[in-house]
């Protein structure tokens, strides 16, 4: 669980992302995120690009804990990322939603 000293966590608006990401997740209807998401990228490293294995239900939330982790890294260490994704659909889906 989430201290409440760190409620503000569960916003998507905290974790410094621009606002034109921000914009578009808004439009989504998304603005915050579930307390595991969140406890997700509070542990150990995983921000600064350490391993994080999750698991959850289909449709539990688990490609925006990716998105933002890779969001994060991208625009923090202007490298590039590889994002992997299990059906062309989605593939096309992800390239429309990141660009």
């Amino acid at each position: 669980n989430i201290p409440e000293d760190q409620a503000d966590k569960l916003l998507l608006a905290s974790w410094g992302l621009p606002k034109a990401v921000l914009e578009k997740y808004h439009s989504l209807g998304v603005v915050q995120m579930f307390e595991w998401q969140a406890e997700c990228l509070m542990l150990g490293q995983v921000l600064e690009g350490k391993n994080l294995v999750y698991s959850a239900p289909t449709s539990a939330g688990k490609t925006l804990v990716a998105e933002l982790l890779i969001l994060k890294r991208v625009l923090e260490t202007r490298k590039k990322a590889l994002l992997i994704l299990p059906f062309v659909s989605v593939a096309k889906e992800k390239k429309r939603f990141l660009q």
